[in-house]
């Protein structure tokens, strides 16, 4: 059974139509002298459930990086939550693609989501009553409370995924950006991870990278598409034309259970 959902700061309606939550203007990044993105304009407003797709190399792990402030832009300039990134991304949620620790550190699942209650209480001490509570309520929102004890080398793919989205949530954030959460996970389990956020959304403003641009088209409000620069699509006018443009010829048609059939990003 999941558990309510803990309680988090409310927005004021005002504020949802207010300025975007993420606001990309005119930015520019290069890597020495290889350019990575090119003059990208995106606004993102609170509520919103955008998916960013592209081809390897496009410039979407670049863009994240940005956003969260761990990168500087060559030109133009990045807004979130009205401030500059780094300190914008203290109310961001963040699911990496793969966990930023070893699999086989000897470390439990609910030690695992406590690291996301890291900078929120006394900087020295131990996790608090209440940082213990957070923890468990994000497991359960999840579905996975029963692997609170487990150690984190010992779990699948689909449940590690589920336990780095509990770390996300555990700080009660604003906006949820996730770096291509279903990338190492069959598609039964996509789906289940995809339900979840949807149900997030009701609360949070998502922003995820995902090369599976047909199935998530099932859940996102917009389609961001990246190559170096941007185009945001409404998830009705994305067909097979539109994915050839974005990722050329080096793609093969799926049919997914959820979706019906259509165009994945599935190379031969």
């Amino acid at each position: 059974m999941t558990a309510a959902r803990p309680a988090s700061p409310a927005m004021p309606a005002p504020e949802r139509l207010a300025d975007p939550v993420i606001r990309i203007e005119d930015v520019s990044f290069s890597y020495g002298e290889a350019p990575v993105l090119e003059r990208v304009n995106l606004e993102i407003r609170a509520g919103e459930f955008v998916g960013l797709v592209g081809p390897n190399a496009g410039g979407k792990s670049t863009l994240l990086k940005l956003v969260l402030g761990l990168l500087q832009p060559t030109r133009g300039r990045i807004r979130v939550l009205g401030r500059p990134p780094p300190q914008g991304v203290r109310r961001v949620g963040y699911v990496p693609q793969f966990p930023t620790f070893p699999r086989d550190f000897p470390i439990s699942v609910e030690q695992v989501v406590l690291t996301g209650r890291l900078g929120l209480g006394p900087v020295l001490g131990w996790y608090r009553a209440a940082d213990r509570a957070a923890a468990r309520r994000a497991l359960a929102e999840v579905e996975a409370l029963d692997l609170a004890g487990r150690c984190i080398g010992t779990l699948s793919g689909g449940q590690l995924q589920r336990v780095l989205l509990a770390r996300a949530l555990v700080a009660e954030p604003l906006i949820l950006i996730l770096d291509e959460p279903t990338a190492n996970i069959d598609q039964r389990i996509e789906s289940d991870i995809f339900d979840l956020l949807a149900r997030f959304n009701a609360r949070l403003t998502i922003l995820v990278v995902s090369h599976d641009i047909a199935f998530i088209s099932g859940y996102v409000d917009r389609v961001a598409c990246l190559n170096r620069t941007l185009v945001c699509h409404r998830t009705d006018v994305v067909d097979g034309d539109l994915i050839h443009q974005l990722y050329g010829d080096n793609v093969r048609q799926v049919a997914h259970a959820a979706t019906g059939p259509g165009t994945a990003l599935h190379r031969d």
